[in-house]
């Protein structure tokens, strides 16, 4: 077959080659398929034919033959919204069809971040409409899902996690240290997910795949990438980015490069007047004197700017191996902890502290994988990867006319090794297994600087200095197809967790001299995919997950917060989840799909913060206050369970609908017996989108909306920070319900130039979103463009 006379049909998102799609003409009298490498000889169509092309995952295609040939002899194809055939890797790192999968999944491709334009991948998350995020400040972003958060969620990038031995209780912002622009596609798992990703897996997982390098089709070099710029006024953002693909028969590179620059954050106008920032302390000829907000609605200080470099290679000798190596690097500036900056003093005249900031953020990871398809004798496909991982945070506090600088600076070294195998040769039944081995150090410092003669001390560090956390774990994982209607899968792990921990008693006299633990998991799944009717799908999942304590829990020294400060227990053991859920999904001939879940979750031995002694003292004096001593300990028990709804309606070829809606209820127990509510578990939210989209044009018109939660829903650690939340009629601290009227939009300029206009919060309200210490932004025009060559 002559090159000219051959076309390549890919997907627009991944690149990749889609076979079996039907190519014909209008009249049906020519017609051909797209064969294993999505190619197809177009040979009998006329330059004056129109060509569709038809595939059941895919939006119908219309082009002419002219167009191809201008096109590089290429056709992409772009995604259905909704496809049960879509297929997912998450459950066990493998590809499966996500209609076989037990387990609820969300998946956000790059088309729908494109649309989407996120600032980081926080945002990303939230804009999926069924992750909550909660944001403390503007370089943040703390995910929540199913009444879980931080450490007891696992976040991972191409298959390494993330999560490290200091990931915390509290809001973590590790999440934005990932690049949108470098996302492929997004999996979130909802509900456990031990058996494949260990400790941590309570809540959920959250998958991010990043691009991967492209070969070359043609036999030689071929250069390819593309340019960004974005605006956003709320922020005054300015962000651009850049990739570069060079691409040969059998090696391939990818660069990418982005830069974010985020200015002070302005709120709504339409909302509660204690959200306003009508005041902030400013020093000036070394004193610290509180001055008013010129514009109270801009919020003082909150701006930043942050730089992501990825490079990846691939080298593919034969179809079946693949070796790939990929370097990820994420910087922030120093940004303010702006929910500690509003504090009041403690005689409520002004506020607590002059500065609360973090200092750089720093994230590096060296990713080899070796990946090998065939048959062998114990596996059908192999994946081996090596990882290391480099972590940098620092926090720093200076109260009200104090002249000492508090710092404490953490850095984490973990190295990955996961071995995964994928067996298909047993008839009817499939096997994922392999093991996984962690290990990570904690280095930890503390320092006092007098601000005015800048002599530095040294003082207690936030963790045991030198401490080590190690993870060693082996899986099983089974997939029985019973019936071709019927699915079910099953999986085991074991996992083993050491901590080793000496402290230092130079600054305090610990009642004990190191952490020494040793302590193991067993975690399973069971659950099935039932379609009674081809349109019809029932799912169930019954499952366990668990969190090992980690360093944090263990060793976290002199954590203060208001009231409060927190000591080490090395006495912890494992928290433990029970889990259950039921999923329902009809289809209604492609034009309406509805989906429904409810799901129950009980946690036992749960790892909470709660009141303890110091050397017999319940109080001591820290930071100069009396504060009441506390630890976490294995002290409750919790339970939360919820209901998910999500419809899409599919009108016509261009108009559609889609809204998520999701409540969740979660409850604690408390040190004296009774109950109080979760902490991590959200407000009723949900959104409702109308899109219309043509071959150059989509848009989206959306509304977002949160629930309210009463100062009697509010977990007893939230109503402690009234100055973050709104007051009721009673003067007792709530979180008043909101929405936003949102419109965004993405027009194909050119097949290489395409442009994007949002609009977000068009009528300017001013919310808080539950538990969040910054408020969102007022409305706000998002611009941008993007070039590929």
């Amino acid at each position: 077959m002559l090159r000219s006379q051959q076309v390549t049909v890919l997907d627009d998102d991944t690149l990749e080659p889609i076979p079996n799609v039907a190519v014909y003409n209008p009249e049906r009298t020519k017609i051909s398929i797209t064969d294993f490498d999505g190619n197809f000889d177009f040979s009998t169509f006329l330059n004056e034919d129109r060509i569709i092309l038809k595939h059941l995952s895919y939006e119908l295609k219309k082009v002419t033959r002219l167009q191809i040939i201008k096109n590089d002899y290429k056709i992409f194809l772009q995604m259905k919204p909704e496809r049960l055939d879509e297929v997912v890797m998450s459950v066990s790192k493998w590809e499966q069809q996500k209609k076989e999968v037990p387990n609820k999944i969300v998946s956000i491709d790059a088309r729908t971040i494109a649309l989407n334009a996120p600032q980081t991948s926080a945002d990303l998350l939230q804009s999926s409409g069924k992750v909550f995020v909660q944001k403390s400040q503007l370089g943040g972003g703390s995910p929540m899902i199913r009444g879980f958060a931080t450490n007891r969620l696992v976040l991972s990038v191409d298959g390494v996690r993330m999560n490290n031995a200091i990931f915390r209780g509290g809001n973590l912002q590790n999440v934005i240290s990932i690049d949108p622009f470098t996302i492929r596609n997004t999996e979130i798992i909802f509900g456990p997910g031990s058996v494949i990703y260990g400790s941590d897996a309570i809540g959920g997982v959250m998958n991010f795949y990043t691009k991967q390098p492209i070969l070359s089709q043609k036999g030689v070099t071929e250069i390819s990438g593309n340019t960004n710029y974005r605006f956003s006024s709320a922020n005054t953002e300015n962000t651009v980015h850049a990739e570069v693909n060079i691409g040969q028969e059998k090696w391939a590179s990818l660069t990418s490069f982005s830069y974010n620059d985020f200015q002070d954050l302005k709120m709504g106008s339409h909302g509660p007047e204690s959200y306003l920032r009508n005041s902030f302390v400013k020093t000036v000829n070394g004193e610290d004197v509180l001055v008013p907000n010129e514009d109270p609605r801009k919020q003082v200080p909150t701006g930043y700017n942050q730089t992501n470099f990825m490079q990846k290679f691939l080298y593919r000798p034969n179809v079946n191996l693949d070796f790939n190596l990929g370097i990820h690097f994420s910087e922030t500036s120093k940004y303010s902890r702006y929910d500690r900056l509003i504090r009041p003093s403690r005689d409520g005249q002004g506020l607590r502290s002059v500065a609360w900031f973090y200092g750089p953020q720093k994230w590096f990871m060296g990713n080899f994988q070796l990946k090998k398809k065939g048959k062998g004798k114990l596996y059908d496909g192999l994946k081996l990867t090596a990882a290391y991982q480099h972590f940098e945070e620092s926090r720093y506090n200076r109260d009200f006319q104090d002249v000492i600088l508090n710092a404490t600076e953490e850095n984490v070294d973990a190295l990955n090794l996961n071995l995964d195998l994928e067996n298909k040769k047993m008839g009817k039944f499939k096997l994922y297994y392999g093991g996984e081995f962690i290990y990570n150090t904690v280095g930890s410092k503390g320092s006092d600087t007098q601000i005015v003669t800048m002599d530095k001390t040294e003082a207690a560090s936030r963790y045991p200095d030198g401490a080590t956390w190690k993870s060693l774990a082996g899986y099983l994982n089974g997939e029985y197809k019973a019936k071709p209607n019927f699915i079910v899968m099953s999986g085991l792990r074991y996992s083993h967790v050491w901590i080793d921990a000496l402290f230092d008693d130079t600054f305090y006299a610990f009642p004990f001299e190191n952490a020494d633990l040793s302590t193991g998991a067993l975690t399973g799944s069971l659950g099935f995919s039932w379609f009674p009717k081809q349109d019809f799908q029932i799912t169930f999942n019954g499952s366990t997950g668990f969190r090992a304590p980690n360093v944090d829990d263990i060793g976290k020294i002199f954590d203060s917060e208001p009231g409060s400060v927190v000591v080490p227990n090395p006495d912890l053991e494992s928290e433990y989840a029970y889990n259950l859920e039921l999923g329902i999904q009809k289809n209604f001939k492609d034009k309406l799909v509805l989906k429904g879940a409810t799901f129950y979750t009980y946690l036992v031995d749960a790892l909470v913060r709660r009141d303890f002694t110091f050397n017999g003292n319940s109080q001591i004096e820290y930071g100069g206050e009396l504060s009441n001593v506390q630890a976490i300990q294995n002290a409750a028990k919790a339970y939360v369970y919820g209901f998910e709804f999500g419809l899409d309606a599919y009108l016509t070829d261009q108009w559609s609908l889609s809204s998520n809606l999701t409540i969740t209820e979660g409850i604690e127990e408390e040190e004296d017996g009774t109950d109080s509510p979760a902490r991590h578990a959200p407000p009723t939210f949900g959104d409702f989108h109308v899109r219309w989209k043509t071959e150059k044009i989509s848009t989206d018109f959306f509304l977002n909306y949160n629930g309210e939660v009463s100062n009697d829903e509010l977990a007893l650690s939230e109503r402690s920070k009234d100055y973050i939340y709104a007051k009721d009629e009673n003067g007792d601290p709530f979180s008043p319900s909101w929405y936003t009227l949102n419109f965004r939009s993405q027009y194909t300029i050119a097949n290489n130039l395409n442009a994007t206009v949002s609009l977000e919060n068009i009528t300017n309200q001013r919310y808080r979103t539950y538990s969040s210490g910054i408020v969102a932004p007022g409305s706000n025009l998002i611009l941008g463009i993007g070039y590929v060559f």
